[in-house]
């Protein structure tokens, strides 16, 4: 009998087949924090990692899917998205607005939706990895199903 998922990984599946995602939650031996560790046990450029970063941008919550090779420019995405002050999150207001933990942030399966930027840096790459609610999982994606299944905005954030 299969070991029974995590909720949060649960919540997840449920929304990628609502979705019609086709690519299959993965279960990690080791947690997978960041895009290095990730990359790692995937056997891929760390670039292939879609980081799911929640910022607060003037009190709300903003998720960046970003490439494992980028770091945030928050002077950026805070003019791209019109905000006074964009900052990294708390783990108490990543927990609040999605539901999940820092590491296994995925882009779907929050409580509501939140405002998403996908990072076009992904879109080099066939088959992009993005968490799955939590830290030891992940599903294989792609850009543009990433921009689809967040309703996502296109950007550079770096």
């Amino acid at each position: 009998m299969p070991e029974k998922l995590h909720p949060n990984v649960a919540r997840v599946e449920q929304a990628l087949r609502e979705r019609q995602v086709t690519g299959e939650v993965v279960v990690l031996d080791d947690a997978a924090p960041t895009a290095a560790t990730a990359a790692a046990q995937l056997g891929c450029e760390i670039g292939a990692i879609a980081n799911s970063l929640i910022f607060d941008a003037d009190g709300a919550p903003l998720l960046v899917l970003t490439s494992g090779a980028h770091r945030v420019n928050t002077d950026l995405i805070a003019r791209l998205v019109g905000a006074v002050k964009v900052r990294r999150a708390t783990p108490e207001f990543v927990r609040e607005h999605t539901g999940q933990p820092i590491g296994g942030v995925a882009p779907v399966g929050h409580p509501a939706p939140v405002r998403t930027l996908v990072d076009t840096w992904l879109g080099k790459h066939e088959v992009v990895w993005a968490a799955a609610g939590h830290p030891h999982s992940v599903f294989p994606t792609s850009f543009d199903e990433l921009v689809r299944i967040t309703g996502g905005t296109p950007a550079e954030v770096e």
